[in-house]
């Protein structure tokens, strides 16, 4: 009774302001969609003897007309409907119903034979108050901690303790064993439509208030607070079987020995390991079976280092001995990059699932230290694999996130995905988060590291249910995963199951947590393992024997041995083993390129004509343009006409002519539609009807591959790293993320110096992605000016010190070794042979583009169908064209440069009427350096001062790394100035 006590006492504070309105001021008894008030009925104390209409009639028949009613208002005789409405509006009893004469004076004979209909409804409503207010708070006294020291904090919503009875609901303890009637939105009846309140409360604690916490009840959608209701209430729901017992300890012991065998063989080593929550590779077993049995055939999963070696070991199922050989000091490097360490390193694997019968992919992402940076793009990569097997409802393919608790309250980037969840071109469809909840940061406690009391409230904000479950209950645990796998495969939205755990070892096996958390540590060396009380649970049920336990044990451990032994066989370490993102049929069984040559990017003049009138045209029957933008259409026209292109023609005709190859381009960001400086639109707008738009791309040919244009959120980070994880998919496709202005990348540097500059180096892992970045002094103040290209060439692997050995498919040899590629175009021929080269190329290496802005609209900024025809290319440098070239020994001065400034500095020459004596060439490739080609201009005016020349100052843009490549490329032979424009 006690227990009892305290459990309704400690929920009081949800109702407490309910009942003391409900004492003040009349409670509306009508619901909407079936869901009845949860609010306690107006007290009413005048005596009954003052209500002629109800003496006579029994409790029972009252209670059945109020619950019809309730249900609908016209379904009862107008006078309970009259009554039930002037009751609840605060009428006193005996106005409640004004009756006949005749039946007032029969019904003074029968006075007092029957209780109070309104005190009948006033413990009905404080019943339902109560069940509402177990859906809403029972997780905050349900018994999540493993080690019984929980921190969460519900300052809003205090649980005090200390009343010793029921009467804060407005019941009596004398009523536990009444019969209510239960409500609709309630499943704890099962087949039964009343229960006794003692057992209402016994099974609200059964199905809320123990090892499993369940957040739901902000949810908008009533469908799916039934649904979840009905998952966690239904007596005996949570009940597993005989075999899933079995099943479920063959997992928790292949957790708990894979760590314990590391921490045998390995001591001294850091690892992660997953000790303190061991139940999480059966809970992750858990939702790919479940999710399998519903059709999906692939599951995209990223982590941080946390159990990550057992995720790949028991989950995944990487070879053992590949594990095992990583921990080898002596192990030799493959010739294939610097390497990463063993818990980041990703897999890909294709096996049969024993629950569902059927093939299953699993692959994990290899991801940084940047705990959270791999969220997007796990998305990112689920939503190409969904768009290449035309899964549009996210059926057969989907995406597991796992987090670590202080991280995932932390780290911006979370909050930055989730919102991409429901957005079209984003979506994948519902996401698994599984949260690792230590507890703790790395010595962080959660008082300081967050400011909300669970660090899974960030889910709330899409609405995805919470279920917190204690780890050291892997039958809940194993519950929560099933129940999670059903929720994403019946509304394919997000879900977070959170495991709250704690971790046995500190931050890593090397660490010392006392230092920082004493008292918790102190709790932990007490505290069984979770395999040690879920055996002895198992035993005393009869599940199985100590025998059978042991001989599962031993069979593991000789696993593990035998594995142990085969691992010293390896003496040099493949990166290439831990792909996460195989291309089949792209490269060589080596892993090499199929061929190291690039045919000519050029396209016919039929192609560039077609697609030229395309982009001029709106190809949609009674479709209404705006009127500007029917003039932009109509100079488009006329410069197909005259053989001509500007940049956003130029753009369109390198995108169109894939697209008619097969190849799936698509363009992401903020605002990339109509283009942040209005001349793209790509996407029409009907005038005159909402939501009808036309993408003209799409109707290029019949059997065009599918263009996708989209705006972005208003996010650099999470949509850069989407679009990362899209084109980690496949290399068939050019995928492009476009910043609104060029240094807004600086909020996505995580994603570029992390995944894009180094991912090959460290994982092994080619990606294409484009970036497509606003560059140039344009007045509109510094942060709309620079996309900072110094970042992106500093971090560029060429050696400015050693001119390369040069051979005829040189451009192609630094194109592979490169790292990535930057550039800066100055012609929209070069811009379309940049695109059309990124797809041509035998190999994928991440292209960065410093675009124009002034330069869009600019009239000397068009090129000829000439310059885009069969045979033709980009040019990684374009020489001087004008009277110096002719003749190069009166020239004075050889500049270099690059980009938009070319423009200005022709002008300038051209008015000093200096043609001649100053030669002006532009690098278009900045990285990998153009030696060969600046070699030549610079042998080709050997009289002339050389000079770099740049708008952007002396410590920013490309100074610093042009002018030691140029010095080599002379032999140091004359000095490098620089000026800026």
């Amino acid at each position: 009774m006690h227990r009892l006590r305290t459990t309704v006492v400690r929920l009081w504070p949800l109702t407490a302001v309910q009942m003391a309105q409900s004492l003040s001021k009349p409670v509306p008894l009508a619901v909407k969609q079936g869901l009845r008030t949860s609010q306690p009925a107006r007290h009413l104390n005048t005596p009954l003897a003052s209500e002629p209409f109800l003496n006579g009639t029994s409790s029972n028949y009252v209670e059945e007309m109020y619950y019809t009613w309730l249900e609908n208002p016209k379904s009862v005789h107008k006078s309970w409907d009259v009554f039930f409405r002037n009751a609840s509006a605060g009428a006193p009893p005996g106005a409640a119903y004004q009756g006949p004469p005749h039946l007032s004076r029969t019904s003074e004979r029968l006075v007092g034979t029957q209780p109070s209909v309104e005190k009948l409804v006033e413990d009905h409503l404080a019943v339902h108050s109560l069940i509402r207010a177990y859906q809403v708070r029972g997780h905050h006294i349900a018994k999540l901690d493993p080690l019984d020291i929980s921190c969460v904090d519900f300052d809003d919503a205090p649980c005090t303790i200390g009343f010793q009875n029921v009467g804060i609901y407005g019941l009596a303890e004398s009523d536990l064993d009444k019969v209510f009637r239960l409500p609709t939105t309630t499943f704890i009846g099962g087949n039964e439509s009343a229960l006794p309140l003692r057992e209402i409360i016994y099974r609200l604690e059964r199905a809320y208030c123990q090892h499993i916490g369940v957040e739901f009840m902000f949810i908008n959608d009533m469908e799916q607070c039934q649904w979840i209701r009905q998952k966690f209430e239904t007596p005996g729901v949570m009940q597993c079987t005989l075999e899933e017992k079995r099943t479920l300890l063959a997992r928790m012991i292949q957790s708990t020995r894979f760590e314990e065998f590391l921490q045998r063989k390995w001591s001294s080593e850091k690892r992660f390991g997953l000790e303190g929550c061991e139940s999480l590779i059966p809970a992750l077993k858990t939702i790919i079976d479940k999710s399998s049995q519903s059709g999906v055939e692939s599951v995209i999963m990223g982590m941080p280092h946390r159990g990550r070696l057992n995720v790949l070991a028991n989950v995944i199922r990487k070879e053992l001995e590949q594990i095992f050989c990583q921990f080898d000091s002596k192990l030799e490097a493959a010739d294939e990059g610097s390497g990463d360490v063993k818990y980041h390193l990703g897999m890909y694997h294709r096996r049969m699932n024993r629950v569902s019968d059927k093939y299953m992919t699993l692959s994990l992402v290899a991801n940084p230290s940047h705990l959270e940076a791999v969220d997007p793009v796990v998305q990112g990569k689920t939503k190409a694999e969904q768009f290449y097997c035309g899964d549009t409802e996210g059926k057969r393919v989907m995406s597991i996130l796992l987090h670590g608790d202080a991280a995932f309250a932390g780290q911006g980037i979370v909050y930055e995905t989730f919102h991409l969840s429901d957005l079209p071109s984003y979506t994948t469809h519902g996401t698994i988060h599984v949260v690792v909840n230590n507890q703790i940061g790395f010595t962080t406690d959660p008082r300081v590291a967050r400011s909300s009391p669970y660090p899974t409230d960030v889910a709330r904000v899409v609405n995805a249910p919470i279920f917190h479950v204690n780890a050291d209950n892997p039958e809940a645990v194993m519950y929560v995963c099933k129940v999670a796998a059903e929720w994403r495969n019946t509304f394919h939205k997000d879900v977070v199951v959170d495991l709250v755990c704690y971790r046995r070892n500190g931050h890593n096996e090397i660490d010392e947590p006392m230092f920082t958390q004493p008292l918790m540590y102190k709790r932990i060396k007490k505290q069984k393992g979770v395999l040690q009380k879920f055996v002895e649970k198992l035993i005393d049920e009869g599940v199985v024997t100590t025998q059978e336990y042991e001989e599962e044990v031993a069979s593991y451990d000789k696993i593990c041995e035998e594995a142990y032994t085969r691992s010293k066989d390896e003496k040099i370490l493949h990166i290439k083993h831990w792909l996460d993102s195989p291309w089949p049929g792209f490269f060589t069984l080596e892993g090499q390129p199929r061929s190291m040559t690039c045919p000519s990017t050029g396209i016919s003049e039929q192609a560039l004509s077609h697609i030229g009138n395309i982009a001029a045209s709106v190809p949609v029957q009674d479709f209404a343009i705006h009127g500007g933008l029917s003039r932009i259409l109509k100079g488009r026209a006329n410069m197909v006409s005259q053989r001509l292109c500007d940049w956003a023609l130029g753009e369109y005709m390198a995108f169109g002519s894939l697209l008619k190859e097969g190849i799936h381009v698509r363009l992401s960001g903020q605002d990339v539609e109509r283009g942040t400086f209005s001349h793209r639109h790509h996407v029409l707008h009907d005038q005159n009807t909402d939501k009808r738009m036309c993408i003209p791309m799409n109707y290029i040919s019949p059997d065009q591959a599918p263009y996708t244009v989209c705006n972005s959120s208003l996010s650099e980070y999470a949509v850069l790293g989407f679009e990362l994880g899209f084109a980690m998919a496949s290399p068939n496709a050019l995928v492009l993320w476009e910043a609104q202005f060029g240094d807004f990348h600086n909020t996505a540097q995580c994603i570029i110096d992390q995944f894009i500059s180094s991912g090959q180096a460290k994982w092994v892992r080619q990606n294409g992605i484009v970036l497509l970045l606003p560059h140039g002094m344009e007045g509109m103040g510094p942060e709309h000016s620079s996309a900072r290209p110094e970042r992106f060439l500093q971090m560029c692997n060429d050696d400015p010190d050693v001119f390369p050995e040069l051979s005829e498919d040189f451009a192609m040899h630094q194109l592979y070794d490169c790292n990535w590629i930057v550039v800066n175009c100055s012609t929209p021929a070069n811009y379309f042979h940049v695109l059309r080269r990124q797809i041509l190329l035998p190999f994928r290496k991440p292209l960065i583009v410093l675009t124009p802005k002034s330069l869009l609209r600019h009239p000397e900024v068009k090129s000829s169908f000439d310059d885009m025809l069969p045979g033709t290319h980009f040019r990684r440098l374009i020489p001087d064209n004008g009277h110096a070239a002719t003749n190069p020994e009166k020239v004075k001065r050889l500049i270099f440069c690059t980009g938009k400034i070319y423009y200005e500095l022709t002008r300038e020459r051209k008015n000093r009427g200096m043609d001649e004596a100053i030669a002006v060439v532009r690098i278009e490739q900045l990285s990998p350096f153009p030696f060969d080609l600046v070699k030549e201009e610079a042998d080709h005016y050997p009289n002339a001062d050389l000079v770099w020349c740049q708008e952007e100052h002396k410590n920013h843009g490309y100074y610093d790394y042009v002018k030691p490549r140029i010095s080599t490329t002379i032999g140091h032979t004359r000095p490098i100035c620089a000026t800026q424009l």
